[in-house]
């Protein structure tokens, strides 16, 4: 197969398409302002920078890396400025039903996305979806992307304090950092699916691997350490002026 084809499947021929028309009818009826409409359009460029272009097919057939890339789109990045994009309004609303709320607890979104991100990644898992690039990998990019709605959800939409977003934020990356630093670190690939796919721009398997298990922590450092950053400085801020009013 040319590592440089276009993709085009269900995930893209109907899903996205699909996303975009509920958006378009949120946005009708919930007139969001210019910046979530720009954090929607990003998201749909990503998920068809990731499902559609040629890193699709590179993902599926010949790297491990370039489907780690993918994998983070879907479980981190897309979810992430798709909640962006939703208007508070909307997002007060769906706070008011009972099972958003339970979903969306702290202590069960974080656990879940974790199960979903360490439980596909299983080498046996693995190895079976993409082997069977039909409804297992497409169970499998839905469990990512649902299940970092999930995640971000408490971040974004959650009523968690400064302080409490910042800690959850933390623990996230905390739990999460080992599966990328696993893959980096170990002597051996995992995935046997990748042991028996062509050679890519001279990149040998393990070192295949070992550039996937980097980009993915970075990767993770990165993001969650700046929301992170960010939570922890409103938070520092917010208790300076407190003890500044008290002492007044």
């Amino acid at each position: 197969m040319n590592p440089y084809e276009w993709s085009l499947d269900w995930d893209s021929a109907v899903v996205l398409p699909a996303l975009a028309l509920g958006y378009a009818v949120l946005a009708w009826r919930y007139r969001p302002g210019r910046r979530k409409l720009a954090a929607f359009a990003a998201a749909e460029v990503l998920l068809l920078a990731v499902l559609v272009t040629p890193v699709e097919t590179i993902a599926l057939h010949y790297l491990l890396t370039a489907h780690l890339l993918q994998n983070v789109v879907l479980a981190e990045w897309a979810p992430a400025l798709v909640l962006l994009s939703l208007p508070h309004n909307l997002g007060r609303k769906l706070e008011r039903v009972r099972a958003v709320r339970l979903l969306t607890h702290p202590f069960v979104a974080l656990p879940l996305w974790l199960g979903s991100a360490y439980g596909w990644h299983i080498p046996r898992v693995y190895d079976a979806a993409l082997a069977h690039q039909g409804s297992i990998l497409h169970l499998e990019h839905a469990s990512f992307f649902a299940t970092g709605v999930l995640l971000w959800w408490p971040v974004l939409h959650g009523s968690l304090s400064d302080g409490g977003k910042a800690l959850y934020v933390f623990a996230a990356f905390v739990l999460a950092s080992p599966l990328g630093l696993l893959l980096a670190l170990l002597p051996t690939t995992v995935y046997s699916f990748y042991e028996q796919a062509p050679h890519l721009w001279g990149l040998g398997h393990l070192t295949d691997q070992q550039i996937a298990g980097v980009t993915m922590a970075a990767e993770q450092a990165i993001v969650f350490f700046a929301v992170f950053a960010v939570f922890l400085s409103r938070f520092l801020r917010t208790e300076g002026l407190a003890g500044t009013y008290r002492r007044q």
